[in-house]
């Protein structure tokens, strides 16, 4: 499982990260996104690779309202 090798305060920071990362993507702004942390999210499939651009996966889509919803 590829989420194995990232820590779970990892995964907790990226949770919480994950709106504004969306907001950053809807704005064009995904520049501003660490390397390490796009690594981590298409490590964990919560965001891909598409024609060039990147973008959430459904799961991460998923992960971003839940954590909106906190």
């Amino acid at each position: 499982m590829p989420t194995a090798s990232i820590s779970s305060a990892r995964l907790g920071e990226l949770r919480e990260a994950l709106p504004r990362i969306e907001t950053l993507l809807r704005s064009n702004r995904a520049g501003e996104i660490g390397e390490d942390v796009i690594d981590d999210l298409v490590r964990c499939f919560w965001m891909e690779w598409n024609g060039g651009a990147l973008r959430l996966t459904a799961t991460g889509l998923n992960i971003c309202r839940q954590a909106q919803g906190r």
